[in-house]
């Protein structure tokens, strides 16, 4: 069964071996691809891949496990190619045992972001939120106002009563299979509305049999979201299509 509207909403194109050969892929199965950079000094090349192209975006990142003490230089160039970008990520906090020593530059960095895409009015940001989802959304309450810009919390790992204050924030949530093959995933799926879900793979990050998972296998997620609910998988990836025409109107 081939499925039409799919929507790869955090992939990692440009740690694939062959950056202009996934482009390619993805734009020959017409997949809507968000192309997320973890460095602001890879803007510029995933800019101009993907700028002629029909269904890729490329997403200006800063991404919080790459943060260390001395991100301002980071920061600032992330800065300079704000103005070039609709799209933002990845981006966020990470307060896992491994990353949890830069939290407060990781902090200070993403609510000058906020503070930017505020400013801005325009953007739609992927965010990453590993142990942190608390204080990413009071960041986001405290600097983002909801006519300002779009949130998409990528792997949403946090808990109900989180999901649920994200949900009043108006926040979107883009979903992975290892979200779907877990009860807490099949649980959080019960008070996040339906209209506010995307789908991701979060490639090459994420593993589709024994090989990184690409664009394409964001059916499984469509398919897999389709059992849950009880639809046909091609109204499910209909709706997801839907749910970010929706999104990016509010901030067009």
């Amino acid at each position: 069964m081939i499925l039409r509207n799919l929507i790869d909403f955090h992939c990692h194109l440009d740690l694939y071996p062959d950056f202009e050969s996934i482009v390619k892929e993805c734009e020959q199965a017409n997949i809507l691809t968000l192309a997320v950079t973890t460095t602001p000094r890879a803007w510029p090349r995933n800019h101009d891949l993907t700028l002629k192209t029909k269904y890729i975006r490329a997403a200006l990142g800063l991404h919080p496990q790459l943060i260390d003490k001395d991100y301002a230089r980071e920061l600032l160039l992330w800065e300079k190619y704000l103005p070039e970008a609709r799209y933002i990520g990845e981006v966020g906090l990470d307060a896992s045992p491994r990353f949890s020593h830069t939290i407060k530059e990781q902090t200070r960095a993403f609510e000058r972001i906020l503070h930017c895409c505020a400013k801005a009015g325009d953007k739609v940001l992927s965010i990453h939120s590993v142990r942190s989802t608390g204080i990413i959304l009071n960041l986001i309450e405290n600097n983002l106002p909801v006519d300002r810009g779009g949130i998409v919390l990528h792997w949403f790992t946090g808990s109900i009563i989180e999901a649920q204050r994200a949900v009043t924030l108006g926040c979107y949530f883009s979903i992975n299979t290892k979200m779907l093959k877990t009860k807490k995933g099949h649980d959080l799926l019960k008070v996040i509305p339906r209209e506010r879900i995307l789908t991701e793979t979060d490639g090459p990050f994420t593993e589709s049999g024994n090989t990184p998972a690409k664009p394409k296998d964001v059916a499984s997620v469509v398919n897999l979201l389709a059992e849950i609910y009880g639809i046909d998988p091609h109204i499910m990836a209909g709706a997801i299509s839907s749910n970010l025409k929706n999104l990016l109107n509010k901030y067009s």
